[in-house]
């Protein structure tokens, strides 16, 4: 049997006075995609931390994004989807300015004709432990 690729990918929590960035998939239910943090695939030469700020910018369409702190590294199995390990690097960012408590964001992905099409919103941290991230890691206690 083939060993599996390894890949190098980010999550990243913004995180600002007691709340934490989300969004969800417009053209998805929540129920086939739930609710993720920004987070993604590091290019090939890419340091982690610059990856971190480029798809929190992408995922969301906002720029003033900082690196507060580095979380940690976890690898994560994501077999039976793909043949694959995740190295995924986690960060905790800020975000500088005002933004809304909702709005829509789009990203071309991996050259799809077609933007994905996201809506970004703040959940409060006491109530982000019971939402799944769509990179399949728990949200919640991170931050305690």
């Amino acid at each position: 049997m083939p060993e599996k690729v390894i890949t190098s990918k980010v999550l990243c929590y913004v995180v600002r006075e007691g709340h934490l960035l989300v969004f969800r998939h417009t053209d998805f239910s929540y129920e086939e995609v739930g609710i993720q943090v920004p987070g993604g695939s590091v290019h090939p030469g890419e340091d982690p931390a610059d990856a971190a700020l480029r798809e929190a910018r992408e995922e969301t369409g906002l720029t003033g994004f900082t690196i507060v702190r580095k979380l940690g590294e976890v690898e994560y199995d994501i077999t039976p989807l793909r043949f694959e390990i995740q190295r995924r690097h986690i960060f905790e960012l800020t975000l500088h300015g005002a933004t809304p408590e909702r709005w829509a964001s789009q990203e071309e992905h991996d050259g799809e004709r077609q933007p994905t099409r996201f809506e970004c919103f703040w959940v409060p941290l006491r109530a982000a432990h019971v939402l799944q991230s769509g990179q399949g890691a728990l949200v919640g206690r991170l931050f305690e």
